[in-house]
């Protein structure tokens, strides 16, 4: 509307409100979270909601290590977006947060601090600096947490570290090793030389490597079934490796039973190649001409072969081996036992020596002498030069591959042979009975199902135990005579009591005496002394029995199994995999109903976040410059089942979308700052056909956003909020209620019924904002008019399915398709610096069927709808490309209203004032 005069200005009933245009979300939200503090809101909703259906949403821990990042912070937000909507809908949805407390992240950095110290303290002042490290960032992240307006019993978190958290942990170890599911054996295992210990495959992360690539020829020393025909002379065997510090563990050479194989003959030297890899071979070894083959051999045929070790004193048997490929090398696989998984389990298979000459910091032992005390990685140039001079090098270069590497310090691993603990994974058949539990969960994506069936499939056992300082001691003894381990679930149980009464730190401080069950003996040679364990358990562990520890806390309303993990991508090897383990292994059903993935969040570019590229975007400085809100805002507007952008063109994008639903928010306020629902709402039979049609819109707002947000869509949830505020209401319905609003008496029937449904469109706009904008959407709950509970918070979900009218929308489609039409052709007309106000719209409608909808619109509310003074009816056209009315505009005739601006006859108005429209006059009782 235009500016009337000065008098009749004063008689507009203008927007006032409390709730500022200008959000100052890095002031307001520190202040509005203080007064949650004080007000206890979060024990408040825990009470409203006690007795209702429970939805319980499980916190995977974050470990204790550092300040809360961009990725941190989207997970987080996005679990408290779920319990928020899920409270609001009416159930009991608590939130324990929790953190991973223990293990090597946490150990590495306390190492890091204490420096040279370290080697002073004993084990459990280790401990004890590794605890105070801990609690330190528990307090840190959760003061992070707490900003960015995540609702939770954060005074009463679950913490690794915590007795009753350990004696469940320990209990979990005693049953599933009473089951039969625990067992300790030498097994290969990735190992990690920086951090000296074993490591789970969660733990292990592929980045590309450059390695050596070499081919090394072994010669034949037996020949039983005459391959070479008897004659060994120059018979030679090419290997190929990328390993070559292996070769001094070499004990084999696998062949595939059902390849064909030749016996090529090259200047005085005849070679064994796969016949399917000869000619690369060849290729990449530089041997000119076509292979001369001499003999054609099936694989099977091959096992009586025997070969000298290059440079060891023993044999290389030949065994077979069905994973030997055609994808590179020569189809002749070295093979060391004490160095890969499926050259482990060919050695058992066949009963070959496991050799494994590399001791805990990836070092060789004086069992090879020529390298001792040498890396494995500085060793392996000086084995090449050694082949080299041995005449056995048949090539060398370099290759870059996906190679396993620490997922702590970022390190290539090793393989390793060692006597460690293990969950086997196929006792009682627990992988397939994993496999199907996990067919009954909900995964998101869709994708993740097939994921975590493969990763089952595949996965080894699990290996349980590592050789560090801070964790879950493993409760196993050792015979001191004779050396033999006693995996005993009384011992198991000893440890439990004792870790819920003084901790687990009483394992390695009690007497030997305190940790041995009454008349406990070696089983092996009746001796009654014994030594601790002193390994300690995986922390995947940990976390992967935290369902057993945490939601068995029924004082704080949970309960198992739980309806939702949320947690990142890595997690089907981690959590969410370990989770399902235990709890078929121990409960025979998995611990969720769905398990939703977040993707990472990257740059602007796409590129991972990292300190060195100085690409990363910290949460709390978005919070002390934009605020929590345009945080949330990022975070639910975004697919964040995949990568995610961050970045500052990102987050003023989020403040743009976060200013139209804010000024959505103030306009609907500020038209009811003189109502009083209670008093002043009109019944449903008052509402006019516009104000219908907004809340049919509201309804199908409802209906969508709440199927979105119940599916987890969050963006979609977020879309459909932000496009019913700019498109709905801004562009529609609060563009049209204006002149009704501003021009018409304050009190009258017309201007009450717009405020009915301004009211009942705010107050729900409110609360389905409240899961995303949970500072913005309070703020607006308290300027709102009425009494009504403290907070959004406490609000239930409004239900205004009532008000869908399917048609209703086929009549308003039209009716907006026409409006569509007007406004187009009003452009040349505002183009000319005429308003709106000033215009006459004629329409001639495309069918008889428009033209009754018109009719029964009636020009008096079609002038409203377009904006325009004045509407003419002028029957059926001929239109053009399916439009639906033919629009002429002409100037209006008549006299402009100084107060309300449109054009029609003046009537006298106020004494001493201008002269004024016959709807103002009556509006102002004006006679």
């Amino acid at each position: 509307m235009a500016k009337p005069g000065k008098a009749y200005k004063e008689t507009l009933n203008l927007p006032r409100t409390d709730f500022p245009m200008r959000a100052g979300l890095p002031k307001s939200e520190p202040e509005r979270l203080a007064r949650w503090e004080s007000s206890d809101v979060y024990a408040r909703i825990r009470e409203a909601r006690d007795g209702a259906e429970k939805y319980i949403l499980h916190d995977g821990p974050p470990y204790a290590n550092g300040e809360v990042h961009a990725g941190t912070a989207l997970n987080k937000i996005l679990k408290d977006v779920i319990v928020k909507f899920q409270t609001l809908r009416g159930k009991d949805a608590p939130y324990v947060p929790g953190w991973d407390c223990h293990g090597l992240p946490i150990e590495h950095r306390v190492a890091k601090e204490l420096g040279p110290k370290l080697r002073e303290m004993s084990t459990v002042e280790i401990r004890s600096a590794c605890r105070e490290f801990a609690l330190r960032f528990v307090d840190k992240m959760r003061g992070q947490f707490k900003r960015l307006g995540v609702f939770g019993l954060w005074e009463k978190p679950y913490l690794t570290l915590d007795r009753d958290y350990e004696a469940v942990t320990l209990e979990s170890f005693r049953a599933l090793l009473e089951k039969g599911y625990i067992y300790k054996g030498l097994r290969p295992v990735y190992w990690c030389s920086t951090c000296r210990t074993a490591l789970a495959d969660a733990e292990v992360e592929y980045h590309d490597h450059q390695s050596h690539s070499i081919y090394v020829a072994f010669s034949v020393e037996a020949d039983p079934d005459g391959v070479f025909d008897g004659e060994l002379g120059g018979a030679r065997v090419p290997i190929w490796t990328t390993t070559p510090w292996t070769l001094p563990s070499n004990v084999a050479v696998a062949v595939h039973p059902d390849f064909e194989y030749l016996i090529v003959r090259r200047g005085g030297e005849r070679y064994l190649l796969a016949a399917g890899l000869a000619e690369r071979v060849y290729s990449e070894l530089g041997w000119e001409g076509a292979p001369e083959v001499v003999k054609r051999i099936k694989g099977k045929d091959l096992l009586g072969l025997v070969c000298r070790h290059p440079f060891m004193e023993r044999d290389s048997v030949f065994v077979p081996a069905d994973y030997v490929t055609l994808e590179q090398g020569t189809g002749l696989v070295h093979t060391a036992p004490g160095h890969g998984a499926e050259d482990f389990y060919t050695g058992r298979k066949h009963d070959l020596p496991i050799v494994m000459p590399v001791d805990d910091s990836g070092r060789f032992t004086d069992e090879v002498p020529l390298w001792s005390g040498m890396s494995v990685d500085e060793a392996n140039g000086p084995i090449i030069d050694h082949l080299g001079e041995l005449g056995v090098l048949l090539g060398a270069d370099r290759v870059s591959h996906s190679y396993p590497h620490c997922w702590r310090c970022k390190q290539p691993v090793i393989f390793r042979a060692t006597e460690q603990w293990f969950l086997d994974v196929d006792h009682e058949d627990l992988r397939q009975r994993a496999v199907e539990a996990a067919e009954g969960v909900n995964w998101l994506p869709r994708w993740g199902a097939e994921r975590m069936r493969a990763m089952l499939e595949q996965r080894p056992d699990w290996c349980l135990s590592r050789q560090r300082t801070w964790g879950v001691p493993i409760p196993g003894l050792y015979c001191e005579e004779c050396g033999e381990l006693i995996a005993d679930a009384r011992i198991a149980a000893l440890a439990r009591d004792l870790a819920a009464e003084k901790g687990c730190d009483a394992w390695f401080s009690e007497p030997i005496e305190s940790l041995v069950p009454p008349g406990l003996k070696c089983p092996k040679c009746n001796a009654e002394k014994f030594r601790r364990e002193e390994d300690i358990l995986d922390v995947w562990f940990e976390s992967g029995v935290s369902h057993l520890a945490v939601l068995k806390r029924t004082e704080d309303g949970l309960r198992w199994p739980c309806e939702v993990y949320l947690e990142g991508g890595d997690q089907y090897r981690g959590w969410f995999q370990v989770s399902l383990l235990t709890a078929v292994a121990l409960k025979d059903a998995p611990p969720y109903a769905n398990v939703v993935t977040n993707g990472w969040v990257v740059d602007e570019t796409g590129r991972a976040m990292h300190k060195s590229v100085g690409n990363v975007v910290n949460p709390d400085d978005i919070c002390k410059r934009w605020g929590a809100d345009i945080l949330r805002l990022w975070a639910a507007s975004g697919d964040y089942m995949r990568d995610i952008g961050l970045g500052d063109e990102i987050i003023k994008q989020s403040t743009e979308a976060y200013r139209r639903i804010r000024n959505t928010l103030r306009f609907l306020l500020g038209n009811l700052g003189d109502f009083d629902p209670a008093a002043d709402a009109v019944g449903d039979d008052r509402l006019e056909k516009l104000d219908r049609w907004a809340l049919h819109r509201l309804a199908l707002l409802e209906r969508d956003v709440t199927a979105a947000f119940e599916d987890f869509e969050f963006h979609r949830a977020s879309h459909l909020l932000h496009n019913f505020c700019a498109v709905d209401l801004s562009s529609v319905y609060l563009d049209v209620l204006k002149d009704r609003l501003y021009c018409s008496a304050a009190d009258s029937p017309r201007r009450r019924a717009a405020q009915t449904a301004l009211y009942r469109i705010a107050e729900s706009l409110t609360a389905y904002l409240a899961p995303i904008l949970a500072f913005t959407a309070d703020e607006a709950w308290e300027n709102l008019p009425g009494e009504r509970p403290v907070t959004v918070h406490l609000a239930d979900w409004p239900d205004n399915s009532r008000w869908e009218d399917s048609e209703l929308e086929t009549r308003w489609n039209t009716l907006l398709s026409v409006r569509e039409a007007v406004l187009k052709a009003l452009e040349p007309f505002r183009a000319a610096k005429r308003n709106s106000l000033d215009a006459l719209v004629k329409l001639r409608a495309g069918d008889e069927d428009t033209l009754q909808l018109l009719d029964e619109y009636g020009p008096a509310n079609l002038k409203d709808l377009f904006i325009v003074s004045s509407v003419e009816l002028q029957g059926v056209g001929e239109v053009e490309d399916e439009a639906p009315v033919i629009v002429e505009v002409d100037v209006a005739g008549g006299d402009k209203c100084p107060r309300c601006w449109h054009v029609e006859e003046l009537v006298p108005g106020l004494p001493g004032e201008e002269p004024i429209c016959r709807r103002c006059a009556d509006e102002l009782g004006v006679d």
